[in-house]
């Protein structure tokens, strides 16, 4: 087999394992030279990206979080292990910052609160994710 073949073998392979686990990889986050772990994420039509971020405990985390294109109007929560919300925003076009430190190792849930009339909510849709705090 040639180079080129077995690449895109790998890259197939990588591809079906990816859809297989339910969507992209986690999202590792790294501090910036002010010892700040910033992600971006973006919400659209029943999606967050990156769904699955993970940060370490007792430092400084600053998520930047706006909506994709489309009409469709969405939210975000963001709660603690113990079930308390840590954040509750609006999402739009311009980016708006949560900035908290978690002091503990837990997982931390995030969704779209929104429910049009009798249809299934965003969040029963698929438009959630997790934040996993790391020591």
């Amino acid at each position: 087999m040639s180079r080129l073949t077995l690449l895109v073998l790998a890259a197939a392979t990588a591809a079906v394992a990816l859809c297989a686990l339910g969507g992209e990889a986690s999202y590792r986050a790294s501090p910036d030279s002010d010892g700040v772990q910033r992600i971006a994420i973006v919400g659209g039509s029943y999606y967050f990206q990156p769904d699955h971020i993970v940060v370490r405990a007792n430092q400084p985390v600053e998520l930047s979080v706006r909506v994709g294109s489309g009409l469709i109007p969405h939210g975000f929560v963001l709660e603690a292990p113990d079930g308390r919300k840590v954040a509750e925003l609006k999402l739009g076009a311009t980016a708006q910052t949560v900035s908290f430190t978690p002091k503990r190792a837990g997982r931390y849930p995030f969704y779209c609160p929104n429910r049009l009339l009798f249809f299934k909510s965003h969040r029963e849709e698929g438009m959630s994710g997790y934040l996993d705090v790391v020591e």
